[in-house]
């Protein structure tokens, strides 16, 4: 789930998203009800769209999505049930998504809909003749509800085959309060003095930086904020079209940039062995377990670690706070990303279901949940559980069509989105030997010349 989005204000948005997080917030993110009057999940919630009747009919949704982001997705699907009386199940897929479906087509057994986390796999399952065209119904609701480039976003050669379900903005540091106190440290605004509170954690006896390096994805998205704030939006577009090569200087620069803190194992939790064993999950929840001897102070990625945070006793805004990820060039960067809904069989059922997910009450559900930001610019801020979300999701919602998609996401899947292979795989192998830069380039313009091609 990964989008970039530029705003003229961000720097003001993000200060006070950190500000908001210092205050504190009574609700952790990870559940709670919103001030809005419309209940969620009951049935009673008054409408904002119009569905259909279809008792008895069985579909099936599938996602990579696991743990607390299934279960509130899955309170989405129930809503969608008591609305229609159809009866939906939720099919866990594996990453690559593509790989999954492709499997499931094969075998005649294709879920109705598919979450799909990658731009380049929508229009994958496009060519493919998988994808079918949203309806008129669920295009309505996108036009009411998302600006124009959330429906470009889903949208090949012209016909639209995705609604953008879910955001989120993944430029964003958490940390330990109590780590960073204990340590004398304060939020550093730019990489130079992010650096600078990595050694002044360090010295207090805690390791300053979790990275979930199992995952590939997570360093893809370190790369995408150091290039982004770097490089600028213009380079990164480039880089996203492959318009220029890996091997470009501007890669090499902020590779270079990334290996200041790859490159000192004794500020990364576990050194570089133990980053690449880390899942995400675990990267989060060993930054806000252990008291004051946690195995990390700081963990980066978007909003949705809230989800994470919320299954351990720490509570957002008063012990795990959020500072914007550090300006390495002129700003600090905003990367977002996204989840969109894509039909694979016809059949009223499965646009029902495409047009229930473009509205704003299967927003309003999930959001309610926490760890969740929604693309959709009609659902009332207060939907959000804290006041740190609230200005997450206002400021995706202002960016409106400067979004940029994540570079990854973009990308074929075989190069930016697939376990042990293409992008994943090394820079989870420049994490092991961040001297290697030249190296790392050549692979990954070896790896993308080859994916841009099929």
């Amino acid at each position: 789930m990964r989008t970039t989005l530029r705003i003229s204000r961000a720097a003001a948005v993000f200060t006070a998203v950190g500000a908001l997080a210092l205050t504190g917030c009574s609700d952790d993110g990870g559940g709670g009800k919103s001030k809005s009057d419309k209940s969620s999940g009951n049935g009673k919630q008054s409408s904002s769209v119009t569905l259909p009747k279809l008792d008895g009919e069985k579909l099936s949704v599938a996602a990579v999505w696991t743990g607390a982001e299934q279960a509130n997705f899955v309170k989405v699907l129930k809503e969608f049930e008591n609305r229609t009386g159809a009866e939906v199940t939720f099919v866990p897929a594996q990453d690559p998504i593509v790989n999954f479906l492709g499997t499931k087509i094969a075998g005649g057994q294709p879920p109705d809909v598919a979450m799909i986390p990658q731009v380049g796999a929508i229009q994958q399952a496009a060519q493919k003749k998988w994808a079918k065209p949203v309806g008129d119904e669920a295009k309505a609701q996108l036009a009411k509800n998302y600006s124009k480039v959330w429906q470009d976003l889903g949208a090949v050669d012209g016909t639209q085959y995705g609604v953008y379900f879910k955001a989120a903005n993944k430029s964003l540091i958490w940390y330990n309060a109590k780590a960073f106190e204990n340590a004398g440290a304060a939020e550093p605004k730019t990489w130079k003095d992010f650096l600078k509170t990595a050694e002044t954690v360090s010295a207090s006896g805690v390791t300053p930086v979790s990275v979930g390096g199992a995952d590939g994805w997570t360093l893809t998205d370190w790369f995408e904020n150091v290039y982004l704030s770097q490089a600028g939006p213009e380079k990164y577009d480039q880089l996203a079209q492959h318009k220029i090569k890996w091997t470009d200087p501007s890669v090499k620069a902020a590779l270079t940039t990334l290996a200041e803190l790859f490159g000192k194992p004794s500020l990364i939790a576990g050194g570089a062995d133990g980053a690449l064993q880390t899942e995400f999950p675990a990267s989060v929840t060993q930054t806000f377990t252990g008291g004051d001897q946690p195995k990390a102070a700081m963990v980066y990625e978007g909003d949705f670690v809230s989800v994470n945070i919320a299954q351990t006793k720490a509570k957002i805004g008063t012990d795990a706070k959020v500072f914007p990820f550090p300006a390495v060039g002129a700003e600090s960067p905003v990367v977002t990303g996204g989840d969109a809904a894509v039909a694979l069989k016809d059949g009223k059922g499965a646009q029902a279901l495409l047009t229930w997910l473009a509205s704003t009450d299967a927003a309003q559900i999930m959001a309610e949940q926490g760890g969740f930001i929604s693309p959709n610019k009609a659902l009332d801020a207060a939907a959000y559980p804290n006041e740190v979300q609230r200005t997450m999701a206002k400021a995706l919602v202002a960016a409106g069509d400067s979004v940029r998609f994540d570079m990854s996401d973009q990308a074929p899947q075989s190069f930016g989105g697939t376990p042990g292979k293409g992008e994943w795989k090394t820079l989870q192998d420049f994490l092991k030997n961040p001297k290697d830069i030249a190296g790392t380039q050549a692979k990954l313009e070896s790896d993308a010349a080859k994916a841009y091609k099929s």
